[in-house]
Protein backbone atom coordinates (compact mmCIF):
# COMPACT_ATOMS: atom_id res chain seq x y z
CA UNK A 1 0.00 0.00 0.00
CA UNK A 2 1.47 3.70 -0.60
CA UNK A 3 1.89 5.81 2.33
CA UNK A 4 1.97 9.51 1.57
CA UNK A 5 3.01 12.23 3.76
CA UNK A 6 1.18 16.15 4.62
CA UNK A 7 2.43 18.84 6.32
CA UNK A 8 -1.10 19.68 8.57
CA UNK A 9 -1.72 22.55 10.67
CA UNK A 10 -3.52 22.68 13.36
CA UNK A 11 -4.36 26.08 15.53
CA UNK A 12 -0.71 27.35 14.30
CA UNK A 13 0.71 24.29 14.64
CA UNK A 14 2.52 22.07 11.92
CA UNK A 15 2.44 18.28 12.37
CA UNK A 16 3.91 16.30 9.49
CA UNK A 17 1.41 12.86 9.31
CA UNK A 18 1.64 9.91 6.94
CA UNK A 19 -1.90 8.71 5.26
CA UNK A 20 -1.75 5.39 3.82
CA UNK A 21 -4.21 4.26 1.59
CA UNK A 22 -6.22 1.37 1.64
CA UNK A 23 -8.24 -0.13 -0.85
CA UNK A 24 -10.22 -3.45 -0.57
CA UNK A 25 -11.17 -5.94 -3.15
CA UNK A 26 -13.31 -4.59 -5.97
CA UNK A 27 -11.87 -0.78 -5.60
CA UNK A 28 -14.02 -0.11 -2.69
CA UNK A 29 -12.06 1.35 0.37
CA UNK A 30 -12.50 -0.83 3.46
CA UNK A 31 -12.57 0.23 7.14
CA UNK A 32 -8.58 1.64 7.97
CA UNK A 33 -7.07 0.68 11.28
CA UNK A 34 -6.91 3.84 13.12
CA UNK A 35 -3.99 5.37 12.48
CA UNK A 36 -1.48 6.50 15.26
CA UNK A 37 -2.70 10.31 16.57
CA UNK A 38 0.00 13.22 15.90
CA UNK A 39 1.02 14.99 19.46
CA UNK A 40 -1.67 16.98 20.56
CA UNK A 41 -2.22 20.63 20.10
CA UNK A 42 -1.14 22.73 22.78
CA UNK A 43 -3.92 23.91 24.99
CA UNK A 44 -5.04 27.58 24.22
CA UNK A 45 -4.24 30.12 27.19
CA UNK A 46 -7.02 30.46 29.72
CA UNK A 47 -8.96 33.37 29.12
CA UNK A 48 -9.07 35.95 31.70
CA UNK A 49 -11.80 35.51 34.38
CA UNK A 50 -15.14 37.69 33.98
CA UNK A 51 -16.32 39.12 37.11
CA UNK A 52 -18.08 37.12 39.41
CA UNK A 53 -21.68 38.55 38.97
CA UNK A 54 -23.14 40.51 41.83
CA UNK A 55 -26.32 38.19 43.78
CA UNK A 56 -29.46 38.88 42.55
CA UNK A 57 -31.91 40.88 44.47
CA UNK A 58 -35.73 41.08 43.93
CA UNK A 59 -37.79 44.31 44.28
CA UNK A 60 -39.66 44.78 47.75
CA UNK A 61 -42.31 46.52 48.78
CA UNK A 62 -42.33 49.62 47.40
CA UNK A 63 -39.29 48.70 45.69
CA UNK A 64 -39.12 48.48 41.69
CA UNK A 65 -36.29 47.29 39.00
CA UNK A 66 -34.43 48.61 36.20
CA UNK A 67 -34.05 46.46 33.32
CA UNK A 68 -31.84 45.85 30.19
CA UNK A 69 -33.26 46.79 27.54
CA UNK A 70 -31.23 44.67 25.29
CA UNK A 71 -28.71 41.81 25.47
CA UNK A 72 -25.08 43.90 26.08
CA UNK A 73 -22.30 44.16 28.52
CA UNK A 74 -22.45 46.62 31.75
CA UNK A 75 -19.24 49.15 31.05
CA UNK A 76 -19.83 51.25 34.44
CA UNK A 77 -22.00 52.06 36.87
CA UNK A 78 -22.47 55.86 37.07
CA UNK A 79 -24.60 55.79 40.25
CA UNK A 80 -24.17 54.29 43.44
CA UNK A 81 -25.54 52.08 46.25
CA UNK A 82 -27.81 54.51 48.38
CA UNK A 83 -27.63 57.29 45.91
CA UNK A 84 -30.55 59.11 45.80
CA UNK A 85 -31.44 59.88 41.69
CA UNK A 86 -34.08 61.73 39.98
CA UNK A 87 -36.40 60.23 36.73
CA UNK A 88 -33.57 60.40 33.88
CA UNK A 89 -30.48 60.27 35.97
CA UNK A 90 -27.86 57.85 34.73
CA UNK A 91 -27.34 54.94 36.29
CA UNK A 92 -25.13 52.68 34.21
CA UNK A 93 -23.35 52.55 31.03
CA UNK A 94 -24.65 49.07 28.64
CA UNK A 95 -22.92 48.67 25.77
CA UNK A 96 -24.63 46.68 23.00
CA UNK A 97 -24.33 46.37 19.13
CA UNK A 98 -20.54 48.52 19.85
CA UNK A 99 -22.52 51.28 21.16
CA UNK A 100 -22.81 53.00 24.62
CA UNK A 101 -26.35 53.20 26.19
CA UNK A 102 -27.35 55.44 28.95
CA UNK A 103 -29.49 53.43 31.35
CA UNK A 104 -31.42 55.75 33.15
CA UNK A 105 -33.93 56.05 36.58
CA UNK A 106 -37.72 55.56 35.40
CA UNK A 107 -38.80 57.38 38.65
CA UNK A 108 -37.48 59.35 41.80
CA UNK A 109 -36.09 57.02 44.17
CA UNK A 110 -33.01 55.43 45.76
CA UNK A 111 -30.49 52.82 44.64
CA UNK A 112 -31.33 50.08 46.55
CA UNK A 113 -29.07 47.69 44.79
CA UNK A 114 -27.18 46.91 42.09
CA UNK A 115 -27.99 43.14 40.48
CA UNK A 116 -24.50 43.77 37.83
CA UNK A 117 -21.14 44.67 38.10
CA UNK A 118 -19.09 46.45 35.66
CA UNK A 119 -17.33 43.92 32.73
CA UNK A 120 -20.40 41.60 33.33
CA UNK A 121 -22.65 40.26 30.14
CA UNK A 122 -26.40 40.88 30.59
CA UNK A 123 -29.62 39.25 28.81
CA UNK A 124 -32.51 41.11 27.82
CA UNK A 125 -35.10 42.24 30.62
CA UNK A 126 -32.41 41.03 33.05
CA UNK A 127 -32.88 43.21 36.28
CA UNK A 128 -29.90 45.51 36.30
CA UNK A 129 -31.04 47.92 39.25
CA UNK A 130 -33.64 47.85 42.18
CA UNK A 131 -35.10 51.39 43.16
CA UNK A 132 -36.98 52.23 45.95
Amino acid sequence: MATKKFNVTVNGTTYEVEVEEVKAAGGAPKAAAPAPKAAPAPAPAPKAAAPAPAAKVAAGAGEHSVDAPMPGKVIKLVAAEGQAVKAGDVLLILEAMKMQNEITADADGTVKKFNVAAGQSVKAHESLVILG
